[in-house]
């Protein structure tokens, strides 16, 4: 009689449709990570953004950033100012620019990995979808006035809970 060595055809085509069976349990719950991943940043993101705006504002006489005439958001934001708004020019040599900076840079938006910010008066809630030109966008006046929120053209990501006021 001859020893057995090595496994069967049979034994073999248990063990793959075993693990083929595990496969397809396993991986279905790894599937929808990504964009549990982007949801989670985009609201870590918003947080940061929003309690900043709030500091900008309570540290400029309840002023929005980029409200002051020739100063963009994006600035205001990342650069030194003083109580009226203004960006420090002077290279830091002025003790009058002692707001700021708020952010070092504006975080990108997950969903379209831009961190760009478009400013208007109107706001994107809704079935609108945002035009996804800009990672987010600012309302800059009316009733919606301060409102920071993420743009993009993926329905997924325009969700009430990403666009509510800081």
């Amino acid at each position: 009689m001859r020893e057995k060595s090595g496994f069967t055809l049979v034994e073999i085509l248990i063990v793959v449709v075993i693990l083929g069976i595990l496969a397809a349990i396993v991986i279905p719950q790894f599937t929808g990570a990504s964009t549990e991943a982007k949801e989670s940043s985009l609201r870590s993101n918003l947080q940061a953004m929003r309690s900043q705006i709030e500091l900008y504002k309570i540290q400029h006489n309840d002023d929005l950033p980029g409200s002051t005439t020739g100063v963009d958001f994006t600035a205001a934001l990342t650069s030194k100012t003083n109580q009226d708004g203004v960006v420090d020019t002077s290279g830091g040599t002025d003790g009058t620019f002692r707001f700021g900076p708020y952010m070092r840079s504006l975080p990108e938006n997950p969903f379209n990995d831009l961190a760009t910010v478009g400013e208007g008066i109107t706001r994107l809630l809704g079935t609108e979808a945002g035009d996804d030109s800009t990672g987010w966008y600012f309302v800059t006046a009316g009733v919606d006035a301060g409102m920071f929120q993420a743009n993009d053209d993926d329905q997924s990501a325009i969700d009430d809970d990403y666009h509510t006021n800081y």
